[in-house]
């Protein structure tokens, strides 16, 4: 009888290390700019658009631009890092202030499999994500020569 509780209990903890590590496989870190770009690892990133590096490169079907880390308070000296995004291109990424990326690094480019534009909300007030739609307005008024 005894010899039934111990086999029932190893194979018990072999599926909760099992479970644990299969999931634990599967979990996706938020990481910094700084370390995604070392990462080896599938990543997701948080960061601003630079929209004076956006190309739509249709002989190879991607879109590139970079992105810069949304903390920094002068956005003109943040170090910028370059992105490959292979997929359909959000209808709302000309309007947004902020992406959510997932993918890893290889040769000093994020590549992205998934992004998540972020928009500024008709509901925000003054501040915050508002006062970056001016910058992408005024960038956007610059490309376009009005």
């Amino acid at each position: 009888m005894r010899i039934k509780y111990i086999i029932g209990g190893l194979i018990i903890a072999v599926f909760i290390i099992w479970g644990a590590s299969a999931f634990l496989k599967t979990t996706i870190q938020y990481v910094s700019l700084d370390e995604a770009s070392k990462s080896q690892r599938i990543v997701q990133v948080l960061g601003k658009i630079d929209f004076s590096k956006v190309n739509y490169n249709t002989a190879k079907g991607r879109l590139e631009f970079a992105v810069y880390d949304a903390q920094t308070p002068d956005s003109l000296s943040a170090p910028r890092m370059p992105v490959y995004f292979y997929g359909v291109v959000p209808g709302n990424f000309d309007q947004a202030t902020s992406v959510v990326l997932k993918g890893k690094s290889s040769d000093g480019v994020f590549v992205a499999d998934q992004m998540l534009v972020k928009c500024p909300s008709k509901y925000q007030g003054t501040g915050g994500e508002y006062q970056d739609m001016k910058k992408h307005d005024e960038a956007n008024a610059r490309k376009s020569g009005v």
